[in-house]
């Protein structure tokens, strides 16, 4: 599986943004997908996952009430609308894919599939 995220850019505080990660591959799309993210000088830290169906889906708490994380089947592909952007959401975003059904969403372990990532600014 092979993940290309896209959408990312240097916004202001407040602003908005959408991820889009497209999967190919035998398996794209089939399984639960997520996002991390990773800010400078810290570890990567789970932003938000949805299950393969879309029907189940989890945030971080830094992120809940502004993000808000879509897929599409139909098209492979996972989206995360971004509002009211902060100082420090900037981070570099991960889009990721799970291959077994069931796992815990938040977990790095989930997620054998990653992207190269996309880089978020948000200037104060």
């Amino acid at each position: 599986v092979q993940l290309q995220a896209s959408g990312g850019g240097l916004v202001q505080t407040g602003d908005s943004l959408r991820l889009s990660c497209a999967a190919s591959g035998p398996t794209a799309g089939n399984y639960a997908m997520g996002w991390f993210r990773q800010a400078p000088g810290k570890d990567r830290e789970f932003v938000s996952g949805v299950s393969w169906s879309g029907r189940t889906t989890e945030y971080a708490d830094a992120v809940k009430g502004r993000f808000t994380i879509s897929r599409d089947n139909a098209k492979n592909t996972i989206y995360l609308q971004m509002n009211d952007l902060k100082p420090e959401d900037t981070a570099v975003y991960y889009c990721t894919q799970a291959k077994v059904y069931g796992r815990d969403l938040a977990q790095e372990s989930t997620y054998p599939y990653w992207g190269k990532g996309t880089l978020v600014t948000v200037s104060s």
